[in-house]
């Protein structure tokens, strides 16, 4: 297994012939990631909320890629986006959970859930359910080192109750991704299904989620970090942990990949442990049954 600091995206096997889906592929690590992809010939599926910028950023991916619009924001367009996809039948090979917001001001989606939660959580588990009658390899949660600041509130998931507070709402979206792969892969080998449940994180690298941290000021510096290797790295080695995710042949369901450098912040992928919160099984079902239900969607594996 590529679980060592040798890992580079030559490393990543042909993949002609396979299909995969990547949510926010129009920039960052997304975009990254389909460029790999569809160097070693798999047909890309970027699905951007954006269709004018993913066609702009097809452009960069070439190959068998093509766009559709999803908007994670609105469950109608999850469903619209699963339904049309190849004509709602044929099969995914991956489907990369990769599209997010961070840290904005208190905002709700089409369908009343805090963005954050509503982005990152909501509506890829919408997707995932929707897809995964047709999913034949994984599926890969983005999570991230945020979700070590994160915690569950089972009571108030929505921030509906509780006074809003914009890095916590995301440190929970995040250990949610984490947990929600965790629980998946569980009842995925309960039902003796082949299909993966695996999660990554990026470290920190340079992309357009950071905005809403004054990036405007900041995104200037740390480009020129993240070239220099210190701290930051840039989209394209950040895209690494998704891709060695994606594609390593005998990565086991359940795993975590990360980058091998101080503090997971940079480096080359490998596995990588979590914290405790996210090992939580009593909370991971709870969670897993409370999203499908906010989502609208059965995932058909029962607890």
């Amino acid at each position: 297994m590529a679980t060592t600091t040798r890992w580079t995206p030559g490393t990543v096997p042909d993949q002609s012939g396979r299909t995969f889906v990547i949510t926010g592929a129009n920039s960052g690590i997304g975009l990254e990631a389909a460029k790999v992809l569809s160097g070693k010939g798999a047909r890309v599926v970027m699905a951007c909320r954006d269709p004018d910028k993913a066609l702009s950023a097809q452009r960069e991916v070439g190959g068998a890629s093509e766009v559709a619009q999803l908007d994670l924001a609105d469950l109608a367009s999850v469903r619209t986006f699963a339904a049309g996809l190849d004509g709602g039948t044929g099969s995914v090979d991956v489907l990369i959970d990769n599209a997010g917001v961070m840290a904005p001001p208190l905002s709700r989606t089409a369908d009343g859930f805090e963005s954050q939660l509503g982005t990152n959580v909501i509506g890829h588990a919408a997707l995932t359910a929707l897809l995964l009658p047709r999913l034949t390899d994984r599926v890969v949660w983005l999570s991230s080192q945020a979700h070590r600041m994160g915690s569950i509130d089972l009571a108030d998931l929505n921030w509906e109750h509780r006074a809003y507070r914009r890095w916590p709402a995301y440190g929970q979206s995040k250990l949610a991704d984490l947990m929600l792969a965790y629980e998946l892969q569980r009842r995925l080998t309960l039902a003796g299904s082949p299909v993966r449940s695996v999660a990554a994180h990026p470290g920190y690298s340079s992309t357009n989620l950071q905005k809403n941290m004054g990036a405007s000021i900041i995104k200037p510096f740390q480009d020129l970090v993240a070239r220099a290797g210190l701290f930051i790295q840039t989209a394209e080695a950040g895209a690494w942990p998704t891709l060695m995710t994606a594609t390593d042949p005998d990565l086991p369901g359940g795993s975590y990949v990360g980058p091998s450098g101080p503090g997971e912040m940079t480096g080359a992928p490998h596995l990588v442990g979590s914290s405790g919160a996210s090992r939580d099984a009593a909370v991971q079902k709870a969670l897993f049954d409370q999203v499908e239900e906010r989502a609208g969607v059965s995932f058909g594996l029962g607890g």
